[in-house]
């Protein structure tokens, strides 16, 4: 599944759940560079409704994802590294993971054999019907859930466009959101909102977010374990355009702070990757691990 413009994101991991964007994104890019607070709040809600486009034809694809985590010390330093990469793909109505490499070395041996061993019985899971079309189900209603939060996510804040940025040789306009006063969410995991600001890097021409800058301003308290983000924490999700026909992610930065049951401290950062973006085809072959080829 794809990152929610919201708990935006990790907390929005979300960005994410939208429709074709209309004919409003061109008007505003052919007019003023300046732009009213209410053509921001339109604006939003067509990149809400492209994103939706997106994450369905993101299941079309098959992808590599690393992923490198830094465990931090008191100090703010690298006590501890690790990366995992993993290839993913969509089989059956659902996301399957494989894992491909560690620390960028593929995997071999008796790791590689239950990885597969793994892999497959996740694969033959899934293959179930009744279970597919659940999930179907299940999905579909969480795009629905997601949708219904972005685009309150227009609602929840005051915007302001700071510039218009080339960013990978795309036009952007970045504009800024911060809490707006006396917003009262409608959402229940829109509570959370007032807790963020952000900054986003929105393409002129096709009103898709480029990039994501996300901060927390206040300690977030939630779930049964009590857990707790503190301030300063922060994601940068980046997203670029693949085959000339949908958009993807990218890169995702995390430097998170957090605390759970008040007493296990989480003070880690976490750098995302995704390449080799390929159209999964219904007689792709599925080869073990220990053929694949080692990730750089």
């Amino acid at each position: 599944m794809r990152p929610r413009l919201s708990l935006l994101a990790a907390f929005l991991a979300s960005v994410a759940s939208f429709a074709q964007p209309g004919a409003g994104p061109q008007a505003l890019a052919s007019g003023s560079p300046s732009l009213s607070e209410s053509q921001i709040r339109n604006l939003f809600r067509q990149v809400a409704d492209a994103d939706l486009k997106n994450d369905k034809q993101q299941r079309d694809y098959t992808y590599l994802e690393r992923k490198e985590m830094h465990t931090l010390d008191g100090k703010g330093r690298a006590k501890s590294t690790e990366s995992k990469t993993y290839e993913v793909m969509e089989l059956y109505g659902s996301q399957v993971r494989r894992l491909v490499a560690k620390d960028d070395r593929a995997l071999s041996g008796d790791a590689a054999r239950k990885e597969e061993e793994k892999f497959h019985k996740t694969v033959a899971r899934q293959a179930s019907e009744n279970d597919r079309q659940k999930r179907e189900e299940k999905s579909e209603k969480q795009r629905e859930e997601d949708r219904q939060f972005v685009r309150e996510v227009a609602d929840a804040y005051n915007f302001h466009l700071a510039r218009i940025e080339s960013l990978d040789g795309r036009e952007t306009y970045v504009i800024d959101a911060e809490p707006r006063p006396g917003y009262q969410p409608h959402l229940r995991d829109a509570k959370f909102l007032p807790k963020f600001r952000f900054r986003a890097w929105i393409d002129k021409s096709e009103a898709e977010w480029k990039k994501l800058d996300i901060q927390c301003i206040d300690t977030v308290s939630f779930g049964l374990l009590v857990a707790r983000l503190h301030k300063g924490s922060r994601i940068v999700i980046e997203q670029t355009k693949v085959n000339d026909e949908v958009w993807l992610p990218q890169h995702i930065a995390v430097k998170l702070d957090a605390r759970v049951a008040l007493l296990k401290e989480f003070n880690v950062e976490q750098d995302v990757t995704y390449r080799d973006y390929r159209k999964f085809r219904a007689d792709t072959k599925i080869v073990p691990v220990g053929e694949e080829t080692a990730p750089h």
